[in-house]
């Protein structure tokens, strides 16, 4: 654990990671964020924006003097990565799974300090999650393609946050034999019942669906908000209340 008296300085370099510092009580320790951290809405015009989650500037984070950045395995690269190790305490999660969330909460409750918030955060989405179990258990399991990206054409496969909440929802991923997020080709798209395009990382909108139509015939399209899909930490707080009024609404 970090020493409490330790002032912290944080640069959060994962937009869902800057989210659940936030909700952590650890605004104040923030002193840097990339250009998609937009929750909550104020955060980048109070803490330095010091890049992308691909791409960043070394100059603005070494001028930060950061205490600690954070890090994600799949937003950020591994040079990203290794760059941030030469500068300060580095630490970057991999996210595949629920209980890979609570652990990394519980990860940050004892690094910063945060212990009580941490626990009580992960006995409130304990709650929301068992009270979904609840809720999703005798509903039927419906086949769906999840897009991310077009030109190529992107989806999200197996071995991603993604594809785990898809099927806690009992939506079952056609291409769940793939892995992660391949390119596909759209005239030789497999057969669902719903077809899933998301607001992010590329934002789908209503003409898209006109688009890909075309190529199936007999699946409902609908729009998505891919932040309930795609970010963990304490956005899930809200994800299952959406996840209820999507399957409600289908």
């Amino acid at each position: 654990m970090i020493n409490s008296s330790h002032k912290f300085r944080i640069i959060s370099l994962v937009p869902s990671q800057t989210e659940l510092l936030v909700d952590l009580g650890l605004e104040n320790a923030i002193v840097g964020v990339t250009k998609f951290c937009v929750h909550p809405k104020n955060i980048r015009k109070s803490k330095m924006v010091v890049g992308g989650t691909k791409t960043i500037h070394l100059d603005k984070i070494k001028a930060l003097n950061p205490t600690f950045i954070l890090c994600n395995k799949e937003e950020n690269t591994k040079e990203i990565v290794e760059a941030c190790e030469k500068i300060t305490q580095t630490h970057t999660s991999e996210i595949y799974t629920i209980n890979d969330t609570l652990e990394l909460i519980k990860i940050y409750g004892g690094f910063f300090s945060k212990e009580k918030e941490a626990q009580n955060l992960i006995l409130k989405l304990n709650t929301i999650i068992e009270d979904f179990y609840q809720f999703i258990k005798n509903k039927p399991t419906l086949k769906v393609v999840y897009f991310i990206w077009k030109n190529p054409w992107m989806i999200a496969a197996n071995n991603t946050f993604i594809n785990y909440l898809l099927t806690l929802s009992k939506f079952e991923n056609v291409y769940k034999n793939l892995s992660r997020y391949p390119e596909i080709t759209i005239e030789n798209l497999k057969q669902s019942d719903f077809i899933l395009l998301s607001s992010e990382p590329y934002p789908f909108k209503e003409n898209h669906i006109t688009e890909i139509r075309q190529y199936a015939k007999n699946a409902k399209i609908i729009l998505v908000d891919g932040e309930y899909f795609s970010w963990y930490g304490s956005r899930l707080l809200k994800a299952f209340g959406y996840f209820k009024k999507l399957r409600e609404s289908i």
